[in-house]
């Protein structure tokens, strides 16, 4: 249950500004590419501060640190009730990417050392637990402004409900000392490793495909033609749709072993509806928003898999898990702000999408690559 909590609040803070950017820009009159750091800037702390995580589970224990993290949460979103200032909302969003640095590459040791005889089945319930997170940040952020009187900053503060329901449970979780050796607890993260830096790489581009749909997809289909409703029903069936998902790939990936061939039809599936998305958005939108959200879905949940079959033992599972956030998210959060700045210089979303589309083809390469360097281990 503690797991499952921690999970479903790693999103929502950042998915549910989606619906609601344009109006928060136009509100406090901020341009896109200045708007759009209310999402890259948690997406760059998650990626400067994993390296932080291994150091304080040492320090303070791994499950009282995650509570810790539950709590900035909480108050990160809290803060949002005074998002009226931009200065708030950005300093809300650097919280919030702060206690989900830290708490990421810890919950993947919790895994190795709670359930290390059912990684697979208990890393799909937890990838399912953040997609449902980040769907329902998508998806009720703007029925929830509407049933608080059209006020948006309490649409956005709501989400801290959930974190302080996690944080109450935390709280009971028993904490346990690392039992490591001096020469582990000397280590450092495996920079140098040629397979961390590949899972790191991959991890940058579906992570910083999805931060920019998150981001502008709402806007894109909008500029398109389609109606403000229809544009958010679509990003919300999106998120929705990566929830089988989310679950399903981790569970397939142990019982057949086939986890680099799934990261693969994942890349092709996220390309080919990305370029529908920026060549033909009208066309069919329903399906490919289907399509894609599976494709990412599943990429994600799988390349929280990879660091578990890297490392040994818990620490070592969240200094490899660490690396890959912090080289990850650092790069993915550049992707967002990207998006933003070359539609503010076309002056409309295609040339932005086709380059994402063009980094989905790179990402299917690249799982090609990892599982040919597996094959020849």
């Amino acid at each position: 249950m503690a797991l499952l909590l921690a999970a479903v609040n790693l999103r929502p803070g950042i998915t549910s500004l989606a619906p609601l950017i344009e109006r928060i820009a136009s509100e406090l009159d901020l341009s896109r590419s200045l708007i759009s750091l209310t999402t890259a800037l948690p997406v760059l702390c998650m990626g400067l501060l994993a390296p932080l995580a291994p150091r304080l589970a040492l320090a303070l224990g791994l499950e009282r640190t995650v509570t810790l993290c539950m709590g900035v949460i909480a108050g990160a979103l809290l803060l949002r009730l005074l998002g009226h200032s931009s200065a708030i909302l950005i300093a809300s969003a650097v919280l919030l990417g702060a206690a989900i640095a830290v708490a990421g590459p810890l919950l993947s040791g919790f895994i190795k050392r709670y359930f290390i005889g059912q990684m697979g089945r208990v890393v799909a319930w937890y990838s399912l637990g953040m997609a449902v997170g980040g769907a329902a940040g998508a998806v009720l952020t703007a029925p929830a402004t509407q049933l608080f009187g059209d006020r948006w900053t309490q649409g956005l503060a709501l989400w801290a409900l959930p974190a302080a329901v996690a944080l109450l449970v935390w709280l009971r979780v028993s904490n346990q000392a690392e039992p490591v050796d001096r020469l582990e607890a000397g280590a450092g993260l495996p920079w140098h490793q040629p397979r961390a830096w590949l899972i790191s790489c991959f991890f940058a581009l579906q992570a910083g495909i999805f931060y920019a749909l998150a981001t502008w997809v709402v806007a894109r289909y909008h500029e398109a033609g389609l109606s403000l409703l229809r544009s958010n029903a679509l990003f919300s069936l999106s998120m929705l749709t990566g929830l089988p998902s989310s679950f399903l790939f981790p569970w397939l990936a142990q019982r057949f072993g086939n986890r680099y061939l799934l990261l693969q039809g994942c890349g092709l599936v996220a390309s080919v509806s990305l370029a529908m998305v920026t060549f033909a958005p009208t066309l069919l939108p329903e399906l490919w928003a289907v399509a894609i959200g599976f494709g990412l879905g599943g990429a994600f949940a799988l390349s929280l898999v990879l660091p578990l079959y890297e490392a040994e033992s818990p620490l070592a599972v969240s200094r490899w898990t660490s690396m890959m956030l912090c080289a990850g998210y650092g790069m993915a959060s550049l992707t967002p702000i990207l998006t933003g700045l070359a539609r503010d210089l076309a002056g409309g979303y295609r040339p932005a999408f086709a380059a994402l589309t063009g980094l989905a083809l790179l990402m299917t390469a690249l799982a090609w690559r990892m599982g040919r360097g597996a094959a020849q281990e």
